[in-house]
């Protein structure tokens, strides 16, 4: 009778390889429901509070929006929130709005800019981003940051549509990950099939002041509470 060789089993070594690295367990909050009304002038104090890292930085010229138009200056804050740009270089960049780093996003909008041409104009000085979206019916109560399609506009250029998404599982880690972060700029570690900078998810983040100015426009204005020049960053939501 020939010798029998039993089944070879995996290794423990083999096994924990293949094993995806685990995540960090996801800990945000919701944000809270409260609305704040009250009245401020609008300042344009944007800068920027990040040094020289290759990420998201401002910078077509022109100063207004598409058509001329300019936000109503009648306008009362919404509040400041927190506002992170992601993604990766070769890829679409995504903005998430939070109440603050500790709370799951309230919006995550895929912009029509790859990360790395986002990064190069804004390191040429301003960036407008325009998000427009047709005006709604009276009756029509949905609110602006629920509208699902924006065309976008990088200083009064039409660049594509912007489309509102559901977090992704990689978006909130993304966000679980930075929950410590309130203003800074870097990169995380990404796709893992990929090597050197492309595999690299990119991200800068910013305290933001939003500003409403009815209940069809409302802007972004990243803050600086130190003063540097650096990349100026504003985001107009208008329903035309």
């Amino acid at each position: 009778m020939g010798d029998q060789t039993p089944p070879q089993t995996p290794t423990s070594s083999s096994s924990s390889s293949a094993a995806p690295p685990p995540q960090a367990a996801l800990t945000l909050v919701q944000p809270s429901t409260k609305k704040k009304t009250k009245p401020v002038k609008v300042f344009r104090v944007f800068r920027s509070v990040f040094r020289s890292f290759p990420i998201i930085t401002p910078a077509c010229k022109l100063p207004s929006l598409p058509g001329g138009r300019l936000p109503d200056t009648r306008s009362t804050a919404g509040g400041r929130v927190t506002g992170t740009l992601f993604g990766y270089r070769k890829g679409r960049v995504s903005l998430s709005i939070q109440e603050n780093p500790r709370t799951l996003p309230t919006l995550v909008l895929e912009l029509a800019m790859q990360t790395q041409v986002l990064q190069k104009e804004m390191s040429l000085g301003m960036v407008r981003i325009a998000l427009e979206c047709e005006k709604r019916t009276e009756k029509d109560k949905t609110k602006l940051v629920d509208e699902p399609l924006w065309t976008m506009f990088c200083n009064g250029k039409k660049i594509g549509y912007g489309v509102k998404r559901e977090a992704t599982e990689e978006d909130l880690h993304v966000m679980e990950v930075l929950k410590a972060v309130s203003m800074g700029a870097g990169v995380l570690p990404g796709r893992s099939e990929v090597e050197g900078p492309d595999g690299e998810m990119a991200y800068m983040r910013a305290h933001f002041e939003r500003v409403v100015g009815s209940k069809d426009s409302e802007t972004l204005y990243m803050l600086s509470p130190d003063g540097n020049n650096g990349p100026e960053l504003s985001i107009f939501f208008v329903r035309i």
